[in-house]
């Protein structure tokens, strides 16, 4: 890994990092601040954490991934291994642990986040550690975007800094029909040497043929989706896959899980209240097999993770397309309220028709921001795929059975928003903030 870092020179002033570690602190802490401690003991679920143990880890990980591995030096919490690292502790047995109380979690978080900033002071930088503090950075704030969907499972209220930050310019509203066709061609997949900053699971941008297709310009929205749920969609096997119909009568499934109807409409239960469902805002919190199912009723298809990122990223439209590659559907500028809804500034999804300036050069909206979509393609490693990475468990385990997702949502930090960023989920999770868009068959 250090040569590669080495080779790209992408260095970050201590000051900016050590202000962006700052703020990163403040965010995860804010989380979780406004919640009394018997709100903090959750019921052992699939798809939650204990609290503590997931402020906990997110400290865990900077000690481990920056101090320790920079400095050689000893772990600030000497059982924190046996407490916090996810893969020596089952997901079930951390319901069991003896872990540290509110005052102590955060008094271990305080300890790590001083031991960082103290080294900034004295740093003199490089790839390496830029390199280091981006990967603890940005798996913080993963962990912020599950909080987030965590405490719309656990019907808790939204988290207090949910639509209090810098003003959104929502721009036009309403939904956005139509599709726009795409050329196609010969596309550079995945990440490129001179990329910022990529997980392993990027490496390396690779050639694939794409054969032109036609792709929705906005996500399926709730009207769209209550459409095939009103066509008794839910109950049609024929729409259904084997693992997705397995799904749906396992679970008794009839619409998606935070709809409820009322008066010959429809409800969805927005973290702790009820709210009447809005019909141009992106569907949400759908598995891959309901997404399937919709499909199949509609007549259309997911795209494939390969014709999602050139639908993103081609810096042209036309036959020539595939042949440039943005970071951001928009450009190179990092995002803001006019181009994308992350970083939870609102307070869950907006219109399909909003964040115009967020377009890509294929004139598809919102591909970053609003609703992770999920695509047709399994979580495969690209070809060269090598463990070379400093979270080795990061992306190597879950190559398979999970499905991969694109684009972010409302409450995905910006630092884990760009264009070849791969997600990935088993196809029955429902709890993440998940929506998808479509193609046209043929």
């Amino acid at each position: 890994m250090k040569r590669e870092l080495e080779d790209k020179h992408f260095v970050l002033p201590a000051s900016q990092l050590a202000a962006m570690v700052q703020a990163s602190h403040e965010r995860t802490l804010a989380c979780i601040a406004d919640l009394h401690d018997v709100q903090l003991g959750v019921p052992l679920l699939e798809v939650v954490n204990p609290f503590l143990w997931e402020l906990g880890h997110c400290a865990f990980f900077y000690d481990v991934f920056v101090l320790q591995r920079l400095e050689q030096r000893a772990p600030i919490m000497a059982r924190a291994g046996d407490l916090y690292d996810s893969f020596s502790v089952d997901h079930d047995a951390r319901w069991r642990l003896d872990l540290p109380d509110r005052r102590a979690t955060l008094d271990y978080m305080e300890q790590v986040k001083d031991a960082v900033l103290e080294r900034l002071t004295r740093s003199t930088g490089g790839p390496e550690e830029t390199y280091l503090h981006l990967l603890a950075l940005i798996h913080s704030d993963m962990h912020c975007e599950a909080f987030t969907y965590m405490r719309q499972t656990l019907a808790y209220p939204a988290p207090p800094f949910a639509g209090r930050g810098n003003p959104v310019p929502v721009g036009a509203s309403g939904p956005l029909p139509g599709d726009v066709v795409i050329a196609g061609g010969r596309f550079e997949l995945g990440a490129r040497r001179d990329a910022p900053f990529v997980f392993d699971n990027e490496k390396w941008a690779h050639p694939v043929d794409v054969a032109p297709f036609r792709m929705a310009r906005a996500a399926v929205t709730n009207a769209e989706f209550a459409a095939f749920v009103d066509d008794a969609g839910y109950l049609a096997r024929e729409l259904w896959s084997r693992q997705g119909w397995d799904w749906r009568t396992r679970t008794g499934a009839q619409h998606p899980i935070y709809w409820q109807r009322a008066d010959g409409g429809w409800l969805r239960r927005d973290f702790d209240r009820m709210v009447a469902l809005e019909p141009h805002a992106p569907v949400i919190h759908v598995t891959w097999h309901e997404a399937e199912a919709w499909c199949k009723w509609a007549g259309r298809r997911l795209p494939t993770e390969a014709e999602w990122e050139l639908a993103a990223s081609a810096a042209a439209h036309g036959e020539r397309a595939a042949t440039a590659k943005r970071r951001y559907p928009w450009g190179e500028a990092e995002a803001d309220g006019a181009r994308a809804n992350l970083d939870a500034h609102a307070a869950g999804c907006l219109d399909v028709a909003a964040c115009a300036a967020g377009d890509s050069a294929q004139a598809c909206r919102q591909m970053l921001g609003n609703v992770w979509e999920w695509t047709a393609s399994p979580f495969h490693p690209y070809p060269g795929f090598t463990i070379d990475f400093p979270y080795k468990e990061y992306s190597a385990p879950w190559f398979g059975y999970r499905k991969v997702l694109k684009g972010g949502s409302w409450a995905t930090r910006p630092r884990f928003a760009y264009n070849t960023l791969r997600n990935f989920f088993p196809p029955h999770r429902n709890d993440v903030y998940a929506g998808f868009r479509t193609c046209a068959l043929g």
